[in-house]
């Protein structure tokens, strides 16, 4: 039988007086009984973050919380945008991207293509000559309303252009007219993109997610809108391509191969 160790006994003497674990017990008192639970803390983590992403995932899925979602954030950068002065932060990040290399403005300018009015009826006779009309018809709804909307919003802010409000900033290719708030381009690139996404593979995604996120930069960059305004034009995108969705009952279904 086991003794308890004698507190006034030498450290060497106690540390041999503990038991020494039997076959298939655990010793938990050093750092090898935390290895031991490393493995199942790890499996919980794992399952706990693919809920949460597959929770997200119907979430946004549903036109509904999309269009809240969209309609929240036109209204908080429409209120902020008003105020006619650039923060800090946003000019901080508009700077970052609008002092980029001159290199970069064709390559740049290229993709910019894809938020501008006239990549509408050709990303939608994409679709059409693919065989899906539906999906075609619903990209000339997204694209046409988005770049509409866009100008109504405008009018309504009247917020400039960054040069307007910004000393230095630095413009590319041709001056753009009008008001700043919200970027057309940012809104169309993303309805268009938001619509295509659940038609396409993984990687197809994540080239298009890519094109979006460009465009809306390239914006920046040529110095024809500050941060603001793309948020507000994602979020219009975003907006119009859930109510475009909404009364059809397109929910977005995910591609088996995902």
């Amino acid at each position: 039988m086991n003794r308890p160790p004698d507190p006034d006994a030498p450290a060497c003497r106690r540390h041999a007086a503990r038991p020494v674990p039997g076959p298939g017990q655990r010793r938990d008192d050093g750092p090898a009984g935390h290895t031991a639970n490393r493995p199942a803390a790890d499996r919980t983590r794992r399952h706990t973050g693919t809920k949460v992403w597959r929770v997200a995932v119907e979430l946004l899925a549903d036109p509904r919380v999309r269009l809240g979602a969209g309609a929240a954030g036109v209204l908080i950068t429409a209120h902020a945008a008003r105020v006619g002065t650039v923060g800090p932060g946003e000019a901080r990040a508009f700077r970052a991207v609008n002092g980029l290399p001159d290199s970069l403005y064709p390559p740049l300018w290229l993709i910019m293509q894809f938020g501008a009015l006239g990549a509408v009826p050709a990303v939608a006779g994409g679709a059409w000559l693919a065989g899906d009309r539906r999906l075609a018809a619903r990209l000339l709804a997204d694209g046409s309303a988005t770049w509409a909307l866009a100008k109504l919003v405008k009018r309504n802010v009247q917020r400039p252009r960054p040069a307007m409000l910004l000393a230095g900033a630095h413009g590319r290719g041709r001056p753009p007219a009008g008001l700043g708030y919200l970027s057309g381009h940012a809104g169309v690139a993303t309805a268009l993109g938001a619509a295509t996404l659940p038609h396409l593979s993984p990687a197809g995604r994540a080239a298009t997610l890519g094109i979006m996120s460009a465009v809306a930069l390239s914006r920046i960059y040529v110095g024809a809108h500050l941060p603001l305004d793309i948020a507000g034009g994602i979020a219009l995108g975003i907006a119009v391509d859930a109510a475009v969705a909404l009364p059809t009952g397109q929910a977005d279904s995910r591609r088996d191969d995902q």
